[in-house]
């Protein structure tokens, strides 16, 4: 991991030293930035490795939109971002993980956690990209566009949130195999978020509705989870 850039966006001044500290005493290559605006200008320039990014930013653009416009760039959405909040309220960490972050770090924090976090992010990165699927799955009218991040029903485009392609990609690589809810949120949120089986209830809930008449390939198996199957033609089980 020695050598990656990572991009540190934080806009108090002494967090911001701690920070670039610790990354380059680990061996990493750190741009800094206390600007939302200016971060999107360096990412679009160096594409880092990986983003640690704070929520609360001057200027009129915080670190969730900050994420969200990042997710929202094909050449920069596989970019891993590790989002920084003085906040303990767990609406902007379920905003932030909506929005595509990897993991969140709640300060104060302990450097040496931070390392632990940013090394876990980077490996799973790496492992995803070394063992990433096609590209694109394509069958009977469903297309679905792995690494655009893109969904097409019948020819018209779906817009999927980063959570409900994360989950779909979870069931179509899977292959036919159950996934636990459990499973699913460990996956999917990548950190130890703290929801409930009721949390993949919803999104599936919410997948199948923009799925149209595929709905059912996306499979309730009772007392369990979730499946892709393809071949499915009956009417989805409602969640339990």
């Amino acid at each position: 991991m020695e050598g990656k850039t990572i991009l540190v966006v934080e806009d108090h001044a002494e967090t911001r030293e701690l920070l670039t500290y610790n990354l380059e005493g680990a061996g990493y290559t750190v741009r800094s930035t206390e600007s939302g605006a200016r971060a999107l200008e360096l990412a679009a320039r160096i594409k880092p490795a990986l983003v640690l990014l704070d929520v609360m930013l001057p200027g009129g653009m915080d670190g969730l939109e900050v994420c969200r416009r990042l997710k929202a760039e094909a050449r920069l959405k596989a970019v891993p971002v590790i989002m920084l909040t003085a906040r303990g309220d767990e609406v902007d960490r379920i905003v932030g993980l909506e929005l595509g972050a990897e993991d969140y770090v709640v300060k104060p924090f302990s450097p040496r956690e931070l390392l632990l976090r940013v090394r876990a992010v980077l490996r799973r990165a790496a492992a995803d990209e070394a063992s990433a699927p096609a590209d694109v799955f394509d069958n009977d009218g469903l297309v679905i566009d792995f690494a655009g991040h893109g969904l097409s029903v019948d020819g018209v485009d779906a817009q999927l949130t980063a959570t409900e392609h994360k989950i779909l990609r979870e069931l179509v690589q899977a292959k036919g195999r159950v996934l636990s809810r459990d499973r699913l949120l460990d996956t999917v949120w990548e950190t130890d978020f703290e929801g409930t089986s009721r949390t993949i209830d919803t999104h599936v809930r919410r997948l199948r509705g923009k799925l149209g008449r595929f709905a059912d390939w996306v499979e309730t198996v009772r007392g369990v989870g979730y499946r892709f199957n393809a071949a499915a033609t009956g009417t989805a089980l409602p969640d339990e």
